[in-house]
């Protein structure tokens, strides 16, 4: 059995309240830009937490498209050549089109440790759909929190590099106003579909329950019981 190791990540954002998830199993990674928890058994990550800010959003930096092996990954990491010929695309968890600030930011991107497999009808479809509603969030409230990951499951079925295929995603969107702070969760199936992203909303608790990860664990506790246990609404 798999030693169970209760490890802590921290954000890193000179600009932002750092925020705590659990990466149980996995190796904490902090990038510039964005922090991940990695799992060298499903090789890659449980979770992926980044700041979306407008500046990031209005920056002129254009793709790279450097897809390449993350060099803090300290046990089997993945190759931008380990997706060849399986019927997936390389999907960001962290997305390209939120990392437009500098060349650096959109560069860290493209980390492997970034990617999960998709199936193109969901990376291209769905979930750029909702990756577009947390972009108009982001500019509603100038700042906001994303956590991004796929569920994390034994017994999946994995690409022939023995990357795991996960079959289904999360996003949960934090707005920490001070005043009135709310939590969206969506939770969707790695497939194409034409439902509307609302009828994907579920709560913080669920995801939590699936993926067997508490996030946000540095908030108050009753703060943190409260959104996490809402299904917000609204979109």
């Amino acid at each position: 059995m798999r030693v169970i190791l209760a490890l802590f990540c921290f954000c890193y954002f000179s600009h932002a309240k750092e925020f705590q998830h659990s990466c149980h199993y996995g190796q904490p990674i902090k990038h510039t830009y964005y922090q991940l928890c990695y799992d060298d058994f499903h090789k890659q990550s449980f979770w992926t937490a980044h700041r979306l800010t407008l500046s990031a959003l209005n920056g002129n930096q254009t793709r790279t498209n450097d897809f390449r092996v993350d060099p803090y990954v300290l046990s089997r990491p993945v190759y931008k050549y380990d997706y060849r010929g399986s019927g997936h695309d390389r999907g960001h968890l962290v997305p390209a089109g939120d990392m437009k600030l500098n060349h650096k930011s959109m560069s860290e991107s493209f980390y492997m440790s970034n990617m999960s497999p998709q199936k193109p009808g969901f990376n291209r479809g769905v979930w750029l759909k909702i990756e577009n509603q947390v972009r108009r969030w982001a500019k509603e409230h100038q700042s906001i929190y994303v956590v991004t990951g796929p569920i994390l499951t034994k017994n999946l079925s994995r690409l022939k590099s023995q990357v795991s295929i996960p079959e289904l995603f999360y996003k949960i969107v934090y707005i920490d106003h001070p005043q009135r702070p709310k939590m969206y969760a969506f939770l969707i199936a790695n497939e194409k579909s034409k439902q509307d992203i609302s009828s994907f909303l579920t709560s913080v608790d669920r995801i939590e329950a699936l993926a067997g990860i508490d996030f946000f664990t540095n908030l108050p506790s009753t703060l943190q019981s409260k959104l996490e246990s809402i299904v917000e609404s609204g979109i």
